[in-house]
């Protein structure tokens, strides 16, 4: 999906034009991918521009910049400011937010002493990921690429470095014709897509992978754990085989670019009848009142963003 550049981005807590925004290339960050980094949705209320989860996405960014030794000299609530600073003074959204966190220009070599950090924050307008109407489904397949194992890279941190092996994952779904792939972990059994969480239901029950399995903790999949729970849908984390895949009811994404996304197939296999399921949509539409404003943010997930003026797109 294209980026339209707005007019500025936050860096290390100052705004700065939109293309003076560089950074060199023998920063430390371009050789070794030494990145972390949030992807944020910032929703439309009839109230103003709001953003979704800010705190969990600020903590999870400071949380991989520790698993990888990233010193950060922001905290958590500085962050979540630079955010709706970035949302305000762009007048941009609704909109996709990236908070990046990198090593920079200083020194080259595996062992990164006296690199210094920087930190960005950038917003620009974001359509539906992974593209489809909302009743359709997305048809996906189960990838020849395994996930992260344990011991090789942190799969709980969002780190550059980690993408990687989901851009393999997804250039070989669109490349044999489908939408996304489906990474099993290094034992074989379902882990995630190349940048979502996957959950399945079966016998209504919603089931999905536990964080062992190489998962990212996703923000929107704890999301959807708490609207299940409130639903009184049965939910269970544990680990899948791939066959299930074909047998369920349902399947669908999560995650904040993909938001709750159907999947209508799997290795050309529909998924139940080829629609979307009853508990999908009962999930889907509880997560999307909530991001329109039609009903309260019961769970205190919205940081409103003080904002004068909308730009016009």
């Amino acid at each position: 999906m294209p980026v339209q550049a707005t007019a500025n981005i936050w860096h290390n807590g100052k705004l700065v034009p939109w293309e003076k925004a560089t950074i060199h290339v023998m920063s430390h960050v371009v050789h070794y991918g030494s990145a972390v980094f949030e992807g944020v949705r910032c929703y439309e209320l009839p109230t103003g521009p709001a953003i979704f989860r800010a705190q969990e996405h600020a903590q999870r960014l400071l949380d991989s910049a520790k698993i990888y030794r990233i010193p950060v000299s922001y905290n958590r609530q500085q962050l979540v400011d630079a955010m709706c600073e970035i949302v305000a003074a762009n007048g941009v959204w609704p909109c996709y937010i990236r908070p990046l966190i990198v090593r920079g220009y200083g020194e080259l070599g595996v062992h990164p002493a006296g690199v210094p950090t920087e930190c960005y924050v950038g917003n620009f307008p974001w359509g539906k990921y992974l593209g489809g109407s909302a009743d359709a489904g997305v048809d996906v397949c189960v990838s020849s690429w395994t996930r992260l194992a344990p011991n090789t890279l942190p799969a709980m941190a969002k780190a550059g470095a980690n993408y990687m092996n989901s851009q393999l994952i997804k250039m070989e779904a669109v490349a044999n014709g489908y939408v996304e792939g489906i990474a099993l972990d290094s034992n074989g059994f379902v882990c995630e897509g190349s940048g979502e969480n996957i959950f399945v239901v079966r016998g209504g029950k919603l089931i999905t992978p536990p964080l062992g399995n190489s998962v990212l903790p996703g923000i929107t999949r704890d999301s959807v754990l708490t609207v299940a729970a409130e639903l009184k849908i049965p939910v269970i984390e544990q680990i899948l085989p791939r066959e299930i895949l074909y047998l369920a009811d349902e399947v669908f994404f999560s995650g904040t670019a993909a938001e709750v996304t159907p999947i209508r197939s799997v290795d050309k296999i529909t998924v139940g009848d080829g629609s979307v399921g009853p508990i999908t949509r009962a999930i889907r539409s509880e997560l999307f009142s909530i991001f329109n404003g039609s009903k309260p943010d019961r769970y205190n997930w919205l940081t409103p963003v003080p904002v004068a003026q909308k730009t016009k797109a």
